[in-house]
């Protein structure tokens, strides 16, 4: 599913990826760890083609980086470290919002947004403003966001920072359900 060769990037003289090459394969979970300056972040922002590597290549079921960009990201699901959130929205309002963005039809934009506050576990916060929510919840927001296309690949980049014990239980446990379903990559400097 996902063919990464050589890839390196440099930040002027900085070294912060050096040459990896990896394959991950459709259904599998694939977690990066490291700690913190190891180049997770960066290798993820690669793959989602939010950095251009400086050399090396990335496919992505058969799509080139360099040449199929705009494919590559309508597979992708990507949830950054920091959800970029409008904390100034309902719950609700804000992944209506991004399915508007993302063309998500009308016939299929309820259902998702409804399916979505299940998986996650919103339901309870769907009318709730995002400035109110713990950061659990921002991060359950957040991964709504990445998944409301519905991708096959979702890259999730240290999806438990900051959370308390229980609900990095719940965030793992969601993550592992939806490795059944979805090729996922995630990153963590964590080791436990």
């Amino acid at each position: 599913m996902i063919h990464i060769e050589n890839l390196t990037k440099y930040y002027n003289e900085v070294c912060a990826v050096d040459n990896i090459s990896m394959d991950v394969q459709k259904g599998e979970i694939l977690g990066l760890l490291g700690p913190n300056g190891a180049g997770k972040t960066t290798t993820l922002r690669m793959l989602t083609g939010y950095f251009k590597p400086t050399s090396g290549n990335i496919i992505v079921k058969d799509y080139s980086i360099e040449k199929d960009l705009l494919k590559i990201k309508q597979i992708i699901g990507y949830l950054p470290e920091s959800a970029p959130l409008y904390h100034g929205m309902l719950v609700y309002d804000y992944l209506n919002y991004v399915a508007d963005i993302r063309g998500i039809n009308n016939g299929r934009k309820l259902p998702r947004i409804r399916k979505l506050a299940d998986i996650c576990g919103l339901d309870l916060v769907m009318h709730r403003n995002i400035s109110e929510l713990s950061k659990g919840y921002k991060q359950r927001v957040g991964l709504a966001h990445a998944l409301l296309s519905d991708p096959e690949i979702l890259i999730l980049d240290e999806p438990t920072s900051g959370l308390d014990p229980n609900q990095i239980v719940e965030i793992r446990e969601l993550i592992k359900n939806l490795g059944k379903e979805k090729t996922v990559i995630i990153s963590s400097h964590i080791l436990q």
